[in-house]
This record gives C-alpha cells, structure tokens and sequence, in this order.
C-alpha cells in the first residue's frame, strides 16, 4: 500500500524567525491521522533567520537527528558538546534521562535550511550521548545512503531504534532500489526538487508513506535530495 502526502497537507507555523512546516502533529499542530509513523515521531521542515534560533531547552527519551540542508547550525548541549554543522552533516542525540541543548543559526547574513527528526527509541531512559557525521555528495549521489542506523553501520550514526535512515541525491538518469523487508514500513520524505518514487511524481515537501512493499525504486530527478525511513 502507498500513501502520497503532498507539503501543503503539513502543519504550518511562520514566527518571523522561524518558518517551520510539520510533518507530524506538533506544538500548535494537531492532527490525529499524522501522529507517527512507527517510530518516527517528527520531521520539522525548518528555515531559521541569520542570528537567530531555539534557546537552551530540555528533551528526554527521544533520538534527535539534525539534517542541515543549507547553511549552518550551532550546537550547545548540557553534555558538554559544542559545534556548528553544516550541509551534509547529520546530527544525533539521543536525549535519554535528560539533555538541555540550544541551536542557533550563526551566520548574521544567511538563513539555515534544516530537518530536525524524532524518533521514540526502543527502550526508556538510556545514558544521553551525542554524534555527528559528515557525508559528502559523491556518497549520497544517485544512490541511497545510509546515514543513522540501530548498528551504526556503514559509518551511520547509531540511534536506539531498529531504524534506518538514507539520504539520496538523484538527477535524471540516477536510479537506486532498497529492498524492504517482510513486516517492514518505509517513509520518503523530498527534502528539496523532484523525483519519483515507486512511479509517484514528488516534489520538496512531499511524502510518501510505503506498507507490505516489497521494494522502494527511486528515479527521475531533478535536483533531488530525499530522505527514506526504513521501520519497523
């Protein structure tokens, strides 16, 4: 079964600073039909203003994955970690008993492009930790790579979930296949341009919900760059 969810059906929230579309229910956004899926709790679609951002604020028991598309995103947390990361780079924390962190945009003159990413682990109140990972062009271009993973295989960041997330650029003529398997789900979010899934035109903003598929088929891009979940 394939489900098409079009950008324009998200939860939308424009504060000046911050111009976030939602995925899933979130904050002020409600809705009952788009809880989850699985395990994924949250893709927030944000652009955060030149100097701007979230101020030191807590989380528990939840993976938090930062996927920077354009710009940059300083990180500060209550572990002690402190970094700017940038387009390519994935970022993890996994919240646990309990993180206070900020992020903010440190360029004065450019906006910061980013996904922020929940995910409800698969066990309660684990040590808090932190990761990050780059991955550059050549690896993501015209196939799917992964990037967050329960093993952290392949170099993926590991997060505590039986969860794996890949990131993919495809332009016309790049094609890439993930197989799925029995009793799996898969969620496409287009993070930017276009392309078709499973033969569903997409375009930025565009999801694609997959159950009891056998296989995942990615092709026709045009300036693409997508995000496949693969859950339980």
């Amino acid at each position: 079964m394939i489900k098409l969810r079009k950008a324009n059906e998200r939860g939308h929230a424009n504060h000046g600073w911050l111009d976030s579309w939602h995925s899933f229910s979130f904050a002020g956004y409600y809705d009952p039909a788009h809880v989850q899926f699985g395990a994924l709790r949250v893709i927030n679609d944000d652009r955060i203003a030149p100097g701007m951002g979230f101020g030191t604020h807590p989380h528990n028991n939840m993976e938090i994955i930062s996927y920077v598309l354009e710009g940059e995103l300083a990180h500060k947390d209550s572990m002690g970690n402190g970094s700017v990361i940038r387009a390519g780079s994935v970022q993890r924390m996994s919240a646990g008993t309990g993180v206070a962190h900020s992020e903010f945009n440190p360029s004065k003159q450019h906006a910061a492009h980013l996904l922020q990413i929940w995910l409800i682990p698969d066990r309660q109140d684990v040590a808090p930790s932190y990761e990050e990972s780059y991955f550059d062009v050549a690896e993501k271009r015209g196939k799917l790579r992964l990037v967050a993973s329960g093993d952290g295989a392949d170099g993926s960041v590991t997060i505590n979930q039986d969860a794996r997330l890949y990131s993919g650029l495809f332009d016309a003529g790049e094609t890439a296949t993930l197989a799925l398997a029995a009793g799996r789900r898969a969620y496409v979010h287009v993070a930017r341009g276009q392309v078709a899934v499973n033969g569903v035109a997409l375009e930025a903003g565009d999801a694609l919900l997959l159950n009891d598929e056998a296989a995942l088929h990615v092709g026709n891009g045009q300036q693409a760059e997508v995000l496949v979940f693969d859950l339980a």
